[in-house]
């Protein structure tokens, strides 16, 4: 690290955060996104989704009709609701017009099958578990919804139905992530959704994650409360509040139920799940917190005269020196410390008092990522009543501390098999299966010792009446299987990728590339086609995080997963760059997503970010520091937090440099790191800085969106500064109130801004002033966009229904007063003739009908237009009547002219006849003309 910055300090205050969305605002909000929906100039504006689909995606829970178990639902964490009424073959999402496309819980009454029930919001409360907007319901198999309410609930865990009576409805709920609210515990109600009675509330800050009722007498209800809280910097996801509660009048009042189940700080996540034809048979699996002696002490080998973390703990530095060399070197290569210290040089430190023992045994105290694996954990447990919950029995007979790790928040949940109480199944990281109550365990999700599916399961249905046939979601999507567990099927035929990041190269066509949430980073074709013509593959694994190709080479490639672990891909070597902190320096902070961006003058230059900024001059060889701390350096949790979570370099001058810290600090650099400048003052204190963009159209603009998500604060943040952060405007303009993770402006169009919001993504034709809804890119969480500079074409990453592609050229040509011409036409397509057109391939085939689309714009809202085609000769050869919506329209010309000889021959000047014939036109150049009044527009297109 340099020795000297020159460090302009503003008084930092005390991190305070602001009150979270009320009910009000969370429905207010949802108004203001379904009136910009129905009138969105973007309405009709063509955007498509280039997947992938290989992936899958965070599947939370799966409901089958049991009168015909071809017929299932997929609820996904962030993608909305998929139906399949053909076993999967394929899908259609019918849950995407709604306000929250998380979801928590799904159920479909058996009585009615087209009634299902839905309740949003994911329960697994992880880093991108959205909050939902209450309960809905369909009675036509998902054609048509209705909100019922619970909408401040944020997060609903399980919803079940009486199975004699599906109007009496029973939630489960969580609450809100990061805060506290009293929307949370056990509602009831016995008209179907239409009123609502709280009848299980025990505080706050503690809800219920899951509840079960006896089939065969459903006044009886089982229930799992949990006592947790997420904040920016921790997770507690344990404590007294985490319970198991049991009901005998229909969940009206409810009774603690704890003999023989454990009690205190230390429970957590609990699952529950009741045996179909055994129903006094209940089992639970628990998230058990309390901890484990480290017998390990994370030793280097087997050894017992090995060296171990522990041993430095304590070791005086002549003790330490004394060490032998060899065996001080085998332990520094084998716990992965930086190649530069051997044990001459730590041997040399220590004696010239750089650094003692005790700084050897903390080097990688701060590794958010094995943190995630530590086994101090005692980790999943599964009990058993076999009287409806009267008492308890804890079954394993050994420890299952590999399931949970340290997350178990994101699992704990359990499924017994309908028609057999003892064959039970749990899952986490992996899938375990039991056949003997739970007493001893196998794994489900390898195949001769190889893994054969994705890890991180959430949710397993077995059929009633064969369990051999069962159902698996997980991060990866769909499996089922028809032997009980033994092999897998993968079904990953839907675009719901969570994607964290996005990027492209300079290929022709170019490709993109992406980071996803645990199904690691994926490059792919802008031309693929979902299921038809896709083209992507994995060059990564993790939590795919930032990948950046070199724009000259799309062979060489950075990228990497979670926490900041970033490689260089060469030409398929592959080679670590994280740069590594010094021993007796305090760790490097990595975010989660931790920013990595090439210089925009010389893609050799490389940056990364944790608590400082980091430069490579040589393709990441080798870093130096540029920066100070540019955090708050807050108190650390158990979360990592003081990190800079945005950051980016002015492509008009380089050494502009801002870095935004998730702790809410804004930093501006104008001399290449030499000097770092606080501009945070003018914005919301204490926000997670989400991006930072510096204008490629003025020096001194910069853009800039903050977010509170992790206050479950949903308003939106955006400003502009035109004097490199001195002061800020809001440009939020008519936006809804919603998490905003992204905002760019495009390369040519100055005016035209884009944002990714967590309901969606916005376009702005004025510079911020009014916004409109990309209809076309749905109602799903945006969270990284950019404009490709050949193509101009907006590439956006949604955390749900992977990558959309929209060319925004039309956009780019609306400068200054032409949004405010009557009719605007734009480039269209050429396309090939076929003598095939109006004719059948074969007897059985339909006719191939051939046509053209034309994108125009009308500044007004229904726009009387005359659309005229016109030959080679300016002849017009048709004319159709038309109205134009206000804004983006897409006039489909059918490739057909008028059977005249002028059409034909281009000689004859008869007038048209009233109702001419018409034939398909030929070979040629055609102009269509848009006439709205005294104004018009044309675009060329030639039939080749």
């Amino acid at each position: 690290m340099k020795n000297l910055f020159i460090f302009s300090v503003l008084l930092i205050p005390i991190l305070a955060y602001s009150q979270a969305s009320t009910e009000a605002e969370i429905s207010a909000s949802y108004q203001v996104r379904k009136q910009m929906a129905e009138t969105s100039l973007l309405k009709n504006f063509p955007a498509r989704n280039v997947g992938p689909t290989i992936q899958g995606g965070r599947i939370v829970d799966i409901d089958v009709n049991l009168k015909n178990t071809k017929e299932f639902y997929l609820g996904y964490a962030s993608g909305g609701i998929f139906k399949t009424v053909n076993n999967g073959i394929s899908f259609e999402p019918i849950f995407d017009h709604n306000d929250a496309l998380g979801i928590g819980d799904l159920v479909l009454s058996q009585q009615n099958t087209n009634t299902l029930y839905v309740g949003t919001g994911e329960k697994n409360s992880s880093r991108s578990s959205y909050a939902g907007s209450g309960v809905y319901k369909t009675t036509d198999g998902g054609k048509t919804w209705t909100n019922l309410g619970l909408t401040n609930t944020q997060h609903i865990s399980r919803i079940v139905l009486d199975p004699n009576n599906d109007n009496i409805v029973y939630v489960a709920a969580l609450g809100s992530l990061y805060s506290k609210n009293k929307e949370r515990g056990i509602f009831k109600s016995i008209d179907g959704g239409k009123t609502w009675k709280h009848t299980l509330y025990l505080s706050d800050s503690v809800g219920v994650i899951d509840l079960v009722i006896n089939p065969q007498n459903p006044k009886q209800l089982i229930a799992a409360s949990w006592d947790r809280s997420r904040q920016a910097s921790n997770f507690k996801g344990n404590g007294e509040g985490s319970a198991i509660y049991r009901s005998e009048d229909g969940g009206e009042t409810w009774s603690k139920s704890i003999a023989g189940f454990p009690e205190g700080k230390q429970v957590g996540r609990i699952g529950l799940d009741v045996c179909l034809n055994s129903p006094n048979v209940i089992y639970a699996i628990h998230d058990n917190q309390g901890e484990i002696p480290d017998a390990s002490a994370k030793k280097t080998t087997d050894k017992t005269d090995a060296l171990t973390f522990e041993n430095f703990k304590s070791m005086s530095n002549e003790d330490l020196l004394k060490l032998d060399d060899k065996k001080l070197e085998t332990f520094l290569r084998e716990n992965g410390f930086p190649r530069k210290y051997n044990s001459t040089v730590v041997k040399a430190d220590v004696k010239a008092n750089k650094y003692t023992g005790k700084a050897i045994a903390e080097y990688f105290g701060a590794d958010a990522n094995a943190n995630l694996f530590n086994t101090k954990i005692i980790g999943a447990e599964v009990y058993r009543s076999d009287d409806s919950g009267s008492t308890w029995k804890k079954m394993n007979s050994y420890d299952l501390d590999g399931v949970f790790y340290t997350y178990g928040y994101y699992f704990a949940e359990i499924k017994v098999t309908p028609s057999n109480p003892d064959v039970v199944y749990i899952y986490g990281v992996p899938m375990l299966k039991s056949k003997n109550g739970g007493v001893t365990w196998h794994r489900l999700d390898t195949l001769r010792g190889v893994q054969s599916i994705h890890v991180d399961h959430h949710s397993v249905w077995v059929n009633p009446q064969d369990p051999q046939h069962v159902l698996l979601g997980n991060d990866g999507g769909l499996y089922q299987s028809y032997d009980e567990g033994a092999n897998w099927s993968h079904i990953n035929n839907m675009s719901v990728g969570q994607f964290y990041t996005v990027s492209a190269d300079m290929e022709t066509p170019y490709n993109i590339y992406g980071g996803l949430q645990d199904n690691g980073v994926l490059k792919g074709s802008s031309k693929s086609i979902p299921n038809q013509t896709e083209h992507w593959e994995e060059i990564s694994g993790g939590d795919g995080m930032y990948v950046v190709p070199d724009p000259r080479n799309s062979r060489l490639v950075y990228t990497g997963y979670q926490f900041g672990n970033y490689t260089r891909i060469d030409n398929g070597k592959r080679t670590r760059i994280t740069p590594p902190h010094n021993i007796g320096e305090a760790p490097y902070r990595w975010n989660w997503r931790t920013p990595l961006m090439l210089s925009k003058h010389n893609p050799d230059i490389l940056y990364m970010t944790s608590q400082f900024v980091h430069r490579s001059m040589n393709k990441g060889e080798n870093f130096e520091t540029i920066s100070p701390d540019l955090t708050k350096n807050v108190k650390q949790g158990n979360v990592p937090l003081s990190t800079i979570a945005s950051f980016t370099e002015s492509g008009l001058k380089f050494g502009l440099l801002y870095a935004g810290s998730d702790d809410g600090n804004l930093w501006v650099s104008k001399n290449a790191g030499g000097s770092w400048e606080n501009i945070t003052t003018g914005l919301p204190a204490n926000k997670w800085i989400s991006s930072v963009f510096a204008s490629p159209h003025d020096e001194a603009t910069v853009f800039v969106s903050l977010n509170g998500y992790r206050e479950d604060d949903f308003k939106t943040y955006l400003f502009q500064s035109n004097d490199y952060g001195k002061t800020w405007k809001g440009i939020k303009g008519n936006l809804p109130e919603s998490v905003a993770n992204v905002i760019i402006q495009d390369p040519v169009n100055a005016s035209l801004l884009f944002c990714g919001l967590d309901n969606g993504t916005y376009a702005s034709l004025d510079g911020g002033s009014t916004w409109h809804f990309f209809n076309n890119m749905l109602n799903v969480a945006s969270y990284d966009m950019m404009v490709h500079p050949r193509e101009n074409e907006l590439i956006v990453g949604t955390h749900g229904r992977s990558v959309y592609v929209a060319d925004v050229k039309p956009l780019q040509q609306l400068k200054g007063n032409v949004k405010d011409k009557a009719v605007v036409a734009f480039a269209a397509e050429s396309t090939r003739h076929s003598e095939r057109w109006g004719q059948k391939a074969f007897a059985w085939d339909k006719v191939y009908e051939p046509k053209v689309t034309v994108l125009y714009y009308c500044s007004k809202a229904n726009t009387n237009l005359s659309v005229e085609i016109l030959d080679e000769k300016n002849n017009v050869v048709r004319k159709i009547n038309t109205i134009g919506a206000q804004g983006f329209n897409n006039f489909n010309w059918d490739l057909k002219i008028q059977k005249t000889e002028t059409a034909v021959k281009g000689k004859s000047k008869k007038a048209a006849p009233t109702n001419p014939e018409l034939i398909f036109a030929g070979k040629g150049k055609y102009k269509i003309k848009f006439n709205a009044g005294t104004e018009s527009s044309e675009t060329a297109i030639e039939v080749r």
